[in-house]
């Protein structure tokens, strides 16, 4: 199983706590998707005021360990006080680190990412950076302090799965020993099984699962799905071929004279 800061998890599947139908509707799914982790908004939250307060009572009683994110900041400052104020409030050292550079796309600010990261991990926070799939980046992040990288598969909410595989399958080879969860954009559990047999070890949801018609549905099928695409993994799949290959052996094949 993966380790995240010599934290063993159990599951490969990252499930987000924004934007469900109800908290009824959340806890349900976080049960059937076996998660271990969960994200949260510590400025979505607050800002709904008393909401908020019942809503980090709600995830206390899920039993599960959250990883609080800096979502919604635009500049190192903004982040760096979230993450502080989140370790206040939750009372762990892990932070999900997002310092969004583009409005349209929500992009990483790379520059920003590791600024912000290279704070972070100086006042001993534990930094999971969501970042792009560039292979710089990655390394200048590492320097910084992270222990484990988050890349885009997609812009976050798009649904549109995975638009770089090469990039992807390159971040693996060239980090063979650091985690990586691919974060944002993937739509399907087929996107999920796809990042996973790259060699990925885990996947981090929300919108593909608290939008689906059946939220708890949906994060069963993507937890089996990220299952299936590991083992995949892990038992060696065939490469693409040129050419035809016969399952059939010629050996013992009827002659007709």
């Amino acid at each position: 199983m993966p380790l995240f800061y010599e934290i063993e998890i159990r599951s490969r599947l990252l499930l987000g706590t924004a934007r469900y139908p109800s908290p009824a509707v959340l806890a349900e799914a976080v049960r059937r998707s076996g998660t271990d982790i969960v994200t949260v908004s510590l400025r979505r939250e607050t800002a709904g005021g008393r909401q908020g307060g019942a809503f980090f009572e709600l995830i206390r009683e899920l039993g599960v360990r959250v990883l609080p994110n800096t979502a919604g900041c635009h500049s190192v400052s903004e982040a760096v006080l979230t993450a502080r104020m989140a370790r206040e409030v939750f009372g762990t050292d892990w932070i999900k680190l997002e310092v969004i550079g583009h409005q349209d796309t929500l992009q990483p600010d790379v520059f920003g990412l590791v600024e912000g990261a290279r704070i972070l991990t100086g006042e001993g926070f534990q930094v999971f950076p969501y970042t792009t799939d560039d292979l710089v980046v990655a390394e200048r992040l590492l320097e910084a302090g992270c222990q484990v990288l988050m890349p885009w598969c997609a812009p976050i909410g798009s649904a549109m799965g995975p638009q770089n595989v090469q990039g992807l399958r390159a971040m693996r080879a060239e980090f063979p020993d650091v985690p990586l969860i691919v974060d944002a954009g993937i739509g399907r559990p087929s996107h999920a099984t796809t990042v996973m047999e790259l060699g990925y070890d885990a996947v981090l949801l929300n919108t593909a699962v608290a939008g689906a018609a059946d939220p708890a549905a949906m994060a069963e099928a993507f937890a089996k799905a990220i299952d299936a695409g590991h083992a995949a993994h892990g038992a060696g799949m065939l490469e693409p071929r040129d050419m035809a290959v016969p399952s059939t052996p010629l050996i013992g094949k009827a002659v007709f004279s």
